[in-house]
């Protein structure tokens, strides 16, 4: 599986085919150097033994005779690798010559193994005198008018030319290895400038994501400018979704609003069990519209830009808030060293945690716990928010029940039934988490997971 970096597979693509490429261009130019040298070595060879047939006569008596000089130093030194000799082919030849760098014999093949060519010519490799390997150019020739011949040699050191492609191989490979490095790198950094306009498309949709900008800004390449303007345009058409809803949620309230206060009047002046009664409904109605609204705008808004909302100064503000409505109970607080921001607007959270900590103060004997800490481990892009009390709490059994809407598991106090219920769908429409648990203090523990922004 490739890794998901684009940057990693272009990087690793373009060093693969680079590699090959090297590769290739090593083996031909190798290829090529090689067969340049042996053609070069082989002429050097063929060339020293058409001077050393010139060199070289016979005498009346049959004598092999001559001095050849092939203009050679190796030729001249013992046991270098380069060796010439001349011997009789035929009879009424005697005598033999050889260079002064060949101080023993060596040994040819058999003409059966290796048969001369149309010209009289053969050519083979053997070991030399102290192990090297020879090429040898070997040709008979006929030296007088009564057919005489003499069989020519001449040797060639081929370890010498082994070793010089070799060396040359070497730097080849250094050179090539040396400029492969600088391609890569050179190539490997036009490719982190080529992909720097996505990282500053990245870095602009964070800053839109955290609120601190309302679109992509900055000019951007050919490639890149269509996705900008398209992002930035589905911004925009976001940013009208939302007002769009609440237009309609303001509208829908404020349409409302009137039928529900006249309904309240007529209730409260007809008095008695009937107008009693239609006072309840009606003001249970104002709540559930008023409920159903705000689902509506927290919808809404889930589906288009996230906002930012920190958490630890609204959860200050309302602390001390309830204090003051509740001195007689004692109220902890406990915030992380580190800011916190909520995924959501600040109105949404601040219902959440009223309807929470007004539920704590009601039940509570004497002492309420607040507790803002972020999630650590594998879901760290999420909070909690946990709020206890020393109250008689919720039994297990009856914690599921609790969060229907409208249901009140102890009608001795004063409520509607909708606080955990607006709580559980408020929760539920920013993809969190709500447990009702059993307090340390004795109570209930309320503990709400939030998304966060990084």
């Amino acid at each position: 599986m490739w890794p998901r970096s684009l940057t990693f597979r272009v990087i690793a693509f373009s060093t693969v085919w680079a590699i090959l490429t090297l590769v290739v261009i090593f083996t031909l130019i190798n290829t090529l150097y090689r067969q340049a040298s042996e053609r070069g070595f082989d002429s050097l060879l063929s060339a020293h033994l058409f001077n050393l047939i010139g060199s070289v006569g016979i005498s009346d008596t049959g004598a092999l005779t001559g001095s050849p000089d092939l203009g050679d130093l190796r030729f001249s030194e013992p046991n270098s690798g380069w060796y010439w000799s001349v011997e009789p082919a035929s009879e009424g030849v005697h005598g033999e010559l050889h260079s002064s760098s060949m101080t023993t014999s060596i040994l040819s093949p058999s003409v059966a193994e290796v048969p001369f060519n149309a010209n009289f010519q053969r050519s083979y490799a053997t070991k030399g005198i102290v192990g090297e390997q020879l090429v040898v150019f070997e040709s008979e020739f006929v030296l007088d008018a009564k057919n005489r011949a003499a069989r020519f040699r001449v040797m060639g050191n081929k370890t010498e030319l082994e070793q010089e492609i070799s060396t040359f191989q070497h730097r080849l490979l250094t050179y090539l290895g040396l400029f492969g490095i600088g391609m890569i790198a050179i190539n490997a950094v036009a490719i982190l400038l080529g992909l720097q306009p996505l990282r500053r498309v990245r870095n602009a949709l964070a800053m839109v994501r955290e609120g601190t900008a309302q679109r992509l800004d900055g000019r951007f390449p050919a490639e890149i400018e269509p996705l900008a303007n398209e992002t930035n345009a589905l911004i925009e058409n976001n940013k009208r979704i939302v007002e769009r809803s609440r237009t309609q949620v303001g509208n829908l309230a404020h349409s409302l609003k009137t039928p529900l206060a006249v309904l309240l009047n007529e209730g409260r002046a007809l008095g008695g069990a009937k107008g009693q009664l239609i006072v309840e409904q009606a003001a249970s109605m104002q709540k559930q519209v008023e409920h159903y609204l705000q689902r509506a705008r927290v919808a809404a808004q889930r589906d288009s830009v996230v906002y930012r909302t920190p958490v630890s100064p609204l959860v200050q503000r309302m602390v001390r808030v309830l204090q003051k409505l509740n001195p007689q109970a004692s109220l902890s607080l406990s915030l992380p060293a580190t800011e916190i921001v909520f995924a959501g607007e600040r109105e949404d959270l601040e219902e959440l945690l009223g309807n929470l900590l007004e539920n704590a103060m009601k039940w509570a004997k004497s002492a309420v716990s607040v507790s803002v800490a972020p999630v650590t481990g594998q879901d760290d892009s999420h909070f909690e928010i946990s709020i206890e009390d020393d109250g008689p709490g919720i039994p297990e059994d009856k914690a599921r029940e609790a969060l229907k809407r409208g249901r009140r598991l102890d009608e001795t106090k004063p409520g509607t039934g909708l606080g955990l219920a607006i709580v559980a769908d408020l929760v539920n429409e920013y993809g969190g988490a709500l447990a009702l648990e059993r307090s340390g203090l004795g109570g209930l523990k309320a503990v709400v997971r939030l998304r966060s922004l990084q």
